[in-house]
């Protein structure tokens, strides 16, 4: 959804080209988007960050305290990187700059419709800069520091980061997807966090993804 109606058609047409991806439905605004998502929920919901109104990350909350479980990718500029981080923090499962091409439009949302987060191990330095600045969300704002990593757990951690889903990531490591979903648990678990964007944004908080 994009309050600039020209935007929005635009990756309207654009997703139309691809056979992988059907769009449901599309909204000017957070209010229409919650009605839309309470009433028929999509595979995955592809959310603009500045709308008037309730703005990105207001609906990203009101779909948290509403139970709504959809993933959502956010769609930023360059100029957004803290409001970046605090739509992940909020629940999106991953961000996409306006600029993209539309196979990485489709990766990104088979990504999150496999279960997956679009949160690249890759990000830039200012969002990286941006990450230090910003205090920890209230929910885990208070958690002690997090327990070592195996080896294993961080490279499971890394393909977290780059939004793999556990049987991606079992075919990758040529493990069952049983054993990596009891790494990632693990890895939950050692971090504090109770699901993979969270933990992925914490390793970054903490340098484990970046080597700081």
């Amino acid at each position: 959804m994009d309050d600039q109606t020209l935007v929005r058609q635009g990756i309207r047409h654009l997703l139309e080209l691809s056979p992988e991806v059907t769009v449901a439905a599309e909204a000017a605004d957070g209010d229409e988007a919650l009605a839309i998502l309470e009433a028929a929920p999509p595979d995955v919901l592809l959310l603009d960050l500045r709308m008037p109104g309730r703005d990105g990350i207001a609906t990203l909350t009101a779909m948290r305290e509403r139970g709504i479980t959809v993933p959502a990718l956010v769609l930023t500029t360059f100029d957004d990187d803290e409001l970046v981080l605090r739509a992940l923090r909020a629940g999106a499962h991953g961000y996409l700059l306006k600029d993209v091409t539309l196979d990485q439009v489709v990766e990104a949302i088979r990504t999150l419709a496999g279960g997956g987060t679009y949160v690249r191990p890759a990000l830039t330095e200012r969002l990286l800069r941006a990450a230090e600045r910003l205090p920890e969300p209230g929910a885990i704002g208070d958690l002690p520091p997090p327990e070592p990593l195996t080896d294993r757990e961080l490279e499971i951690l890394r393909l977290m980061a780059g939004g793999y889903a556990n049987r991606e990531i079992a075919a990758v490591l040529h493990l069952a997807e049983g054993t990596v979903k009891n790494h990632v648990s693990s890895v939950l678990t050692k971090l504090c966090v109770r699901d993979r964007t969270l933990a992925v944004l914490r390793a970054l908080h903490h340098g484990l993804l970046t080597g700081r």
